[in-house]
């Protein structure tokens, strides 16, 4: 049916992506070092000290600046590296080095957002969704609007933890209440995720080009990617293949 083409973390919640060759899934948990942290501005309100909704942290939908940070993950070290084309590339332990990471990442907060004021861990990944949440995308979906706005659409726009190939166009929607088995993994297709206006910005440059929304709906619907919820434990690697 198709294979793994890509596999990304977000250790840092809307900053910075990490690639990785290989990712061990634990049935019940959201994708190991993604979304670990999240930067909290000055307006958060949380709900108790587990997983918190996404209006609590800066983001990309705000701040599109912050689609154009990459990162390096070092799991041994507890450090993430991080590179942006109008900031020096620092390494941190968000952990000990709060302070040094807001620093870095307060001038990309777009004027007239609340600026970033503390960072955030919780024992789950800060993902958009109360599911354990997995996010997985089709490369042939990315093809299709790339198509139909007549020039290449990155997939780094969509933040997937794991992209497929050698599918039909949209044929993961139809996946939603069915399982599928990637590598040795296995999980169940919960829902198809509404996208927001990060989207819009050029993970290269961090500048708006491109009205994502507006081409979804071209479909009647904004949803890009499906979230699944990870049931039996595997690892997944780049080249794995996918089944139902």
């Amino acid at each position: 049916m198709g294979r793994v083409s890509a596999l990304w973390r977000y250790p840092i919640k809307a900053v910075g992506r990490a690639s990785a060759d290989r990712i061990s899934f634990e049935a019940g948990k959201t994708t190991p070092w993604d979304r670990v942290w999240g930067i909290a501005h000055t307006n958060a309100v949380y709900e108790g000290d587990g997983w918190q909704h996404c209006r609590n942290f800066i983001r990309a939908a705000g701040s599109p600046k912050l689609m154009a940070v990459s990162a390096q993950l070092d799991e041994d070290a507890g450090t993430v590296t991080l590179s942006h084309p109008d900031r020096p590339t620092i390494t941190v332990n968000p952990d000990q080095d709060q302070n040094t990471l807001i620093d870095w990442v307060a001038p990309l907060v777009a004027e007239g957002r609340p600026a970033p004021s503390s960072v955030y861990r919780t024992t789950r990944g800060i993902t958009d969704s109360r599911l354990q949440s997995i996010s997985v995308g089709n490369l042939a979906s990315l093809r299709a609007l790339s198509d139909k706005l007549g020039r290449p659409v990155s997939e780094h726009r969509f933040r997937a933890n794991v992209w497929l190939d050698g599918l039909a166009p949209w044929e993961e929607f139809d996946w939603v209440g069915k399982d599928i088995t990637i590598g040795d993994a296995t999980f169940a297709v919960r829902e198809p995720m509404e996208r927001c206006r990060a989207t819009e910005a050029n993970p290269d440059t961090g500048e708006r080009d491109i009205a994502t929304l507006a081409l979804l709906q071209t479909w009647g619907h904004r949803d890009f990617t499906v979230n699944v919820e990870c049931t039996q434990s595997g690892t997944v690697a780049i080249g794995d293949e996918i089944s139902l």
